[in-house]
């Protein structure tokens, strides 16, 4: 077994997690004013044209994300989620014809799913739903019989069986799960050129293992024109996965952030990327963190030791980093734990003069927006 913790590590050499960790931070801290016309409800013309704010020093830089081979160096290491968005979203009725809409958030063995479930009245365990119904397809597609809610009965998430695979039923009858902020209809009518876009943009390009309700969008920016200048610049590459689930769009309730529970996503670390890792420290290279389900995923192998397996983990300023070093990330959501996060590897301070600056220049935000450069403060 390959250690999950990195070599040579001495946390007590980096202070600013000690000094963060004395300030005591609440919900409104990470909040600001966004002007809504700065969410991006497309993506760019080409994936590397979108903008990049560098962070990575003390004062903000303007760049392209193609630029982003000039800033690496050839002992560094890319870490890439190569998780693959499913078409989870599916419209049904019940029985009664009561519309009902499931977003399927894991795939269990025999045909079993966990999805979130909106309806107006709940139907009763063993009921059976008719999916695969909405404007785009107009017929009674599969069924969905509920079994109960899933993981226990007071879990928020319900437990369907399907009649048949549940990746092929996603495949012919759902929809991409956009997120909220991106205004497409949700009944299956938007446009042929508005689906096809985001069939084809709100995926990585190098997507591979089938599971993620949303993408990880740091790594929309990458193209294989990108990908190819950075190989040839002798940047290493290695991939993890993070099934994204609905969760991360799960607002903070509470103004203790401490009081928050977070959602729980699978992940899974190969030993050829453990190896990697641990070869980039070896040779005095940097771990690049592309996007925050990489964060998430490689500080959580390094929290419990475990290479695989469901990962709650809550990172917030006072958070001691053990392998992200430099982070590429797109611009979060007021008061997310997201902004807990860049908060908790950049500085919180430098963090919302960042956004400050964003939005002055007027960035665009989100899932179809630019991207951000940080490293650990």
């Amino acid at each position: 077994m390959i250690s999950a913790n990195k070599p040579n590590s001495n946390q007590n050499s980096n202070s600013s997690p000690q000094l963060q960790a004395k300030r005591l931070f609440s919900l409104s801290d990470f909040d600001f004013h966004l002007p809504p016309e700065l969410i991006a409800q497309h993506p760019a013309n080409e994936r590397s044209s979108s903008r990049l704010l560098d962070g990575s020093e003390p004062e903000p830089i303007d760049r392209i994300f193609k630029s982003l081979p000039e800033l690496m160096q050839a002992c560094d290491l890319l870490v890439f989620n190569d998780t693959q968005v499913v078409k989870a979203r599916l419209f049904g009725e019940k029985s009664t014809g009561g519309k009902v809409e499931l977003l399927i958030e894991r795939v269990l063995p025999e045909h079993r799913v966990v999805a979130h479930m909106k309806v107006s009245k709940k139907p009763p365990i063993g009921a059976k739903l008719h999916m695969g119904i909405d404007a785009k397809h107009g017929a009674k597609g599969f069924e969905a019989t509920l079994l109960g809610r899933w993981p226990d009965d007071k879990g928020a998430l319900f437990c369907f069986q399907l009649s048949d695979e549940p990746h092929a039923l996603m495949a012919q009858y759902g929809h991409v799960p956009l997120p909220p902020y991106i205004e497409r209809p949700y009944d299956g009518s938007a446009s042929d050129a508005d689906i096809a876009e985001d069939e084809a943009r709100y995926q990585t390009v190098f997507a591979s293992k089938p599971g993620a309700v949303a993408a990880p969008t740091a790594a929309l920016h990458f193209d294989e024109a990108l990908l190819q200048q950075l190989k040839e610049r002798g940047v290493n590459t290695a991939s993890v996965t993070l099934h994204v689930g609905a969760g991360t769009f799960q607002p903070v309730k509470s103004e203790n952030i401490a009081e928050h529970t977070m959602h729980s996503e699978w992940y899974d670390i190969p030993e050829s990327t453990q190896r990697a890792l641990h070869d980039c420290r070896a040779r005095g290279g940097k771990v690049w963190a592309v996007g925050t389900t990489s964060v998430r995923t490689l500080e959580s192998w390094a929290q419990s030791g475990q290479a695989q397996g469901d990962t709650q983990i809550f990172i917030t300023p006072g958070f001691e980093f053990q392998w992200v070093d430099c982070l590429i990330t797109n611009f979060h959501l007021p008061k997310s734990t997201l902004m807990m996060l860049v908060s908790a590897l950049a500085g919180y301070e430098h963090v919302m003069r960042l956004y400050a600056h964003a939005i002055s220049k007027q960035y665009r935000f989100f899932s179809y927006g630019d991207a951000m450069l940080l490293k650990r403060a």
